[in-house]
């Protein structure tokens, strides 16, 4: 296997960003692409590939390279560490390293923190909140590179027509029972450059993330309010359940999260949605006792997500899930007032932890008498194959 010395070092200097100057690894990766229009699929694909699965392993690629006697801080050692175990022989391009070596050092750990690339302390909370069995299934499941699901924007098709017209264009997908509008790449590849993404026949959405909005059970013409929209996949969603009639208030800190809504709304059809930006506690004071039903996906740890975002393992800080938790106390509490008497509202994270999850809900409705518990679903990575939910239903009465 001959790989290129350009696109090495490209993937290094990837991972160089990620990890000493502390950069997203999904915008890394899209500028880098960006930057280099000239490259052929395989040359994309390889970059993103390597990139990801190098920030996905990253503990264990570093302890293998101390195993081999070679830097463990150099990221061209972590690049060869991964292609030299995934194609089970010695390569060229990395004499350093033997596969005889890796694989010896590989079946000598013990270590599941270290064999399963997760932070002790993250390990030890997970652990401790979810059960040693239930925690080293997600744990294994974690590690999976996560498959592409696109939601069908039935406001302009079908499932089945939007699942003909990709096959017609060379794109297989195959329906899940999770989510009935969702339909799952066979193979990956660049899907935003079809005529029937540009045309907004589809958006990209994980089939977890698509379980959210139906929870909420919207119908048409009633006032929604996604109060932590962000980019707006979920209100994009609603809009489609509830046939684009009604009123969808969607809100967030970030105006430039809202801007990239209403060009996602425009791409796709959907006229009843309506931007607020969240700059003082008089938006939210605005809306008390207003809205037929409202949606909390708050902000949350992600380790439902750690699939999609596999850096954000190494980013997140022990002192972020108390800061966090806080915050969704804070949402929860004084967000809930915009329900009416009558109406229900969905608390949603994309976190496994019960303590985000479940026991902010049990910790709001002993306080608030005037809200009762209707439902509750959890998405398992392990499971169901796809990021990890945790969604309450609640009614005001």
């Amino acid at each position: 296997m001959k790989l290129h010395p350009l696109l090495i070092k490209a993937a290094a200097d990837a991972l160089t960003e990620i990890f000493e100057r502390g950069k997203y690894a999904d915008k890394v990766i899209e500028r880098m692409l960006k930057s280099n229009p000239k490259w052929g699929s395989r040359d994309r694909a390889f970059l993103a590939e390597t990139t990801y699965e190098c920030v996905r392993w990253w503990r264990l690629y570093r302890h293998l390279c101390l195993e081999s006697e070679v830097s463990a801080t150099n990221a061209h050692n972590w690049i060869g560490v991964h292609w030299v175990l995934k194609s089970e022989q010695n390569l060229e391009a990395f004499k350093q390293l033997n596969y005889d070596t890796l694989k010896a050092a590989f079946d000598k750990i013990t270590d599941r923190k270290i064999k399963n690339a997760i932070p002790d302390w993250l390990d030890s909370v997970a652990e401790t909140e979810l059960g040693t069995d239930k925690w080293l299934k997600e744990l294994e499941t974690i590690n999976r590179p996560a498959d592409v699901v696109l939601r069908c924007n039935v406001l302009k098709t079908s499932v089945l027509d939007l699942q003909k017209k990709l096959s017609e264009i060379g794109w297989e997908t195959q329906t899940t029972p999770l989510s009935k509008d969702a339909l799952v790449l066979k193979k990956r590849g660049n899907i935003f450059q079809t005529d029937l993404f540009k045309n907004g026949f589809f958006e990209v959405q994980d089939a977890g993330s698509q379980t959210i909005a139906p929870f909420l059970q919207v119908e048409s013409g009633m006032r929604v309010v996604d109060a932590c929209a962000g980019a707006g996949g979920k209100s994009l969603h609603l809009a489609n359940l509830m046939g684009n009639k009604g009123r969808i208030i969607s809100m967030d800190t970030e105006g430039w999260k809202l801007e990239e809504l209403q060009r996602r709304a425009r791409r796709n059809g959907v006229f009843n949605i309506e931007t607020r930006l969240i700059d003082t506690t008089k938006v939210i004071k605005r809306l008390h006792d207003s809205a037929d039903r409202v949606l909390l996906d708050v902000p949350c740890s992600g380790l439902g997500t750690l699939r999609r975002n596999p850096d954000a393992k190494w980013k997140l800080q022990p002192e972020f899930l108390t800061e966090i938790r806080t915050t969704q106390a804070h949402i929860l509490e004084n967000y809930a007032k915009m329900v009416k008497v009558g109406g229900k509202m969905v608390y949603a994270t994309c976190s496994l932890l019960p303590s985000e999850n479940e026991a902010q809900v049990k910790v709001f409705l002993e306080k608030n008498k005037n809200f009762k518990w209707l439902d509750e679903r959890t998405i398992s990575p392990a499971t169901e194959g796809f990021d990890g939910f945790y969604m309450a239903l609640l009614e005001r009465v």
